[in-house]
C-alpha cells in the first residue's frame, strides 16, 4: 500500500509505502527487518519473532523513544513480559500490532511530534 506524504521529507522519517515484505521510508525501499525512528533508519538485529530476546529491547532503549511499536510482520503476535522488561523498567509504552498497522501508526505519531520507533519484523 502507497501512504500519502503529510510532512515535509526534511522534518524527518516516514513510512511512505509498506507491502507483505517491505516498507518504504521516505521513499527508499527496505526489505530487512529494521528500527525506524524521526532520525535513524537501522537494520534489526532481531531475525525473527521467536528469536526476540531481552538485548533487542535494550538496543530500542538506546534510541529513548516515548513508545515503541513491535510490528509483528503480517499476523499480531505478543512477546513474552520478559523480553520486553527494558523497555518497562525504562518507563517506555510499548505497542504490539501487525506490520501493517505498526506503519500507520508511526505516521500518526510522527505528525504529533512523538519520538516514537517502530520495530519491524518481517515474516
Amino acid at each position: 500500500m502507497k501512504l500519502q506524504l503529510t510532512r515535509p521529507m526534511g522534518s524527518g522519517n516516514i513510512i511512505s509505502g509498506y507491502g507483505d515484505d517491505h516498507v518504504l521510508v521516505n521513499g527508499e525501499r527496505h526489505s530487512v527487518n529494521l528500527v525506524v525512528t524521526a532520525d535513524t533508519v537501522v537494520p534489526w538485529e532481531a531475525t525473527t519473532f521467536d528469536a526476540l530476546a531481552p538485548a533487542h529491547f535494550e538496543a530500542l532503549v538506546a534510541l529513548a523513544p516515548e513508545i515503541v511499536l513491535l510490528g509483528t510482520g503480517q499476523t499480531l503476535r505478543f512477546p513474552a513480559a520478559a523480553l520486553i522488561a527494558p523497555l518497562v523498567q525504562a518507563r517506555i509504552g510499548i505497542e504490539v500490532m501487525d506490520l501493517r498497522a505498526a506503519c500507520r501508526t508511526y505516521n500518526v505519531l510522527r505528525a504529533e511530534d512523538r519520538r516514537v520507533a517502530a520495530a519491524l519484523l518481517f515474516e
